[in-house]
């Protein structure tokens, strides 16, 4: 087992759905819900962003080959994207490709708010399923394929874990560190996000240029 992919894979997921920086918004959602409903409302954030990104583990490579994408490409798309959001996240925002002010003001039904917008888009957006999917593009490629596409679940499910006991805990969190302390997280994630990147563009730019001059 490749113990620094492991570290990189969980490091990247966890930035990227950064379940510290979320609290602020799963508090002001929730507020005035009773304890039975917020546990319902967790436990769904957990299970809809676990899911999804699972299925977009499994089955990410399928859609790579039914639209013909090459792993250089997304590798390149998908670092401009998370670019793009990790730049947002260093200005202690969240970013629009996460959950938009309008999704956020519709979220009136209350314990679907656990789906829409806290489980899809704010913990499993474009950028979680994006990073996800290029770690696995990673692992089918490496010496230790198995392994490393193991780590990959083990990085989701460890960053679904944590997020729910952060959920758990999340008024009393919210009370010692303040909106403050969460953006001074959300832009220390977005720096380390920011530098994967850089590299994940890095290693699709080298890989589409040794191809095209093998040719």
């Amino acid at each position: 087992m490749d113990l620094a992919f492991a570290i990189t894979a969980f490091a990247s997921i966890f930035a990227i759905v950064n379940p510290v920086g979320n609290i602020p918004v799963f508090v002001a959602i929730t507020e005035g819900y009773s304890p039975e409903l917020k546990r319902r409302v967790r436990a769904k954030v957990c299970l809809v962003a676990g899911g999804v990104l699972v299925v977009f583990a499994l089955f990410g490579n399928y859609i790579f080959a039914l639209y013909g994408i090459t792993i250089p490409a997304f590798q390149i798309a998908g670092g401009i994207l998370l670019f793009s959001i990790a730049f947002t996240m260093t200005k202690g925002q969240l970013t629009k490709a996460k959950m938009t002010d309008e999704e956020a003001q519709e979220a009136t039904e209350k314990e679907q708010v656990g789906v829409v917008p806290l489980g899809i888009p704010l913990f499993a957006g474009p950028g979680a399923i994006t990073t996800v999917m290029i770690y696995v593009t990673y692992a089918l490629n490496s010496s230790n394929a198995t392994f490393d596409f193991l780590t990959i679940f083990l990085g989701i499910f460890a960053t679904i874990f944590i997020s729910y006991l952060l959920l758990k805990y999340a008024e009393p969190l919210f009370s010692r560190m303040g909106r403050s302390g969460a953006m001074a997280f959300t832009r220390i994630m977005g720096l380390l996000l920011a530098a994967m990147a850089v590299q994940f563009m890095l290693s699709g730019i080298f890989e589409a240029t040794s191809t095209y001059w093998d040719l």
